[in-house]
């Protein structure tokens, strides 16, 4: 850059100047009594949006106070049950995003209403009541995010070929305003490709994602994934340092420390390990619920703690009962010894119908470790022919 010259602005710093002029305009009169309640919602919505686009998750604690404020005194406004709903969708809180959806009547038949039922769906296990819902709501209301539910569904199932067309459909839906969509959904074609070992397939679709949608951090942390599993570990530690710098989430924060572990170096490994647990426990005690997958894959394969594995695994399970959670349970149950226990939580999450190389070699280990040699070695050829890369991507 010239000595002098302005910063050119990124897509994501415009969009972001945007939303806080837009919550700026109205937060002295949002939640003032009487409360306006389309200027209420309009308020919420917008502080909704900023934390989903800055990955703040403090943030989502202002929208929830935001809403709560305004149902306390308007009564269950229908936008805002929604908007409730998809919060605690996105905090894991199945529960309470489906009373949340009952607040008022027929929300849940509403077509957003109808997509998240579908989702929760999903998450609770009922996989095939997830595709029938998210077929309905694509025949009632074709739009972009709809289709991408269907396709990460499809992929998930091994459909890899019925994903990727709806990811096109999805693309096709898209308008030249909504290129953060359109980077996102770019995003989930290059995942797909990694998930099946075509790194310059994903590599095409990142660079997509950044050209489409410049300075998105969610972009880069996708790079810096894909960048570790080619083994160019300076770029990959680099990118990471500079997405933490943006979201100092504790997730990103243990990828860093997992790099430093592919690279060889344990003590600046358990640096940025030591603060990724610190901040899960903090969240835990705060009562919250969306770290226990992370705790549990933690003490799993950073600590290789067996037993304390298993207890944020049977936490997780209570709150919903999907392929995920079960495999991770039988996978800490595996790191705690306990082989044959390890074997029938992966039979259930075998069960699901779904085809995924980390799921299957996951499950290729227990078997051996429980004397199934013959099915532990079926396994590790299925993972192998979904993604003959896995082990990279593993480590």
């Amino acid at each position: 850059m010239v000595r002098g010259q302005a910063h050119e602005k990124t897509d994501f710093e415009i969009e972001l100047e945007q939303l806080d002029k837009g919550i700026s305009e109205l937060e002295d009169g949002a939640l003032t009594i009487p409360i306006d309640a389309g200027k209420a919602t309009r308020y919420a919505y917008r502080l909704y949006h900023r934390a989903s686009l800055t990955g703040n998750l403090a943030e989502f604690e202002a929208v929830e106070i935001a809403i709560d404020d305004a149902i306390r005194q308007i009564g269950p406004w229908a936008d805002l049950c929604l908007l409730k709903a998809h919060l605690d969708f996105k905090l894991h809180r199945l529960v309470d995003a489906r009373q949340d959806l009952e607040m008022v009547p027929k929300l849940a038949y509403s077509p957003q209403g109808r997509a998240l039922s579908a989702d929760l769906d999903l998450q609770e296990g009922r996989y095939e009541d997830a595709r029938e819902g998210y077929e309905a709501v694509i025949k009632a209301n074709g739009t972009w995010d709809n289709l991408v539910r269907l396709a990460y569904l499809k992929a998930k199932m091994g459909d890899v070929e019925g994903a990727e067309q709806l990811y096109i459909e999805a693309e096709d839906e898209i308008t030249a305003k909504e290129m953060r969509s359109y980077a996102w959904v770019e995003l989930q074609r290059g995942l797909l490709e990694l998930a099946h070992g075509r790194y310059e397939s994903a590599w095409a679709y990142y660079e997509r994602a950044n050209e489409a949608y410049s300075g998105y951090w969610l972009v880069d942390q996708h790079i810096a994934g894909l960048l570790g599993a080619q083994g160019k570990f300076d770029e990959a530690v680099a990118l990471c340092e500079r997405v933490i710098v943006c979201v100092p989430r504790p997730e990103f924060q243990q990828s860093l420390g997992d790099l430093y572990v592919s690279m060889g170096e344990p003590d600046r490994a358990r640096q940025w390990h030591e603060k990724a647990l610190a901040a899960y426990l903090e969240s835990v005690q705060r009562g919250d619920v969306h770290y226990l997958h992370h705790l549990t894959d933690f003490y799993a394969d950073v600590r290789e703690d067996g037993a304390e594995a298993v207890r944020w695994a049977r936490k997780d399970l209570e709150l919903r009962q999907n392929f995920s959670t079960q495999a991770a349970l039988a996978w800490a149950l595996y790191r705690d010894g306990r082989f044959a226990e390890a074997l029938d939580a992966m039979h259930q999450a075998l069960s699901s119908g779904v085809r995924d190389a980390k799921l299957f070699f996951q499950a290729a280990m227990i078997h051996l470790a429980a004397g199934r040699t013959d099915e532990g070695k079926r396994l590790l050829r299925e993972a192998a022919e979904i993604n003959p890369r896995y082990h990279e991507v593993h480590a």
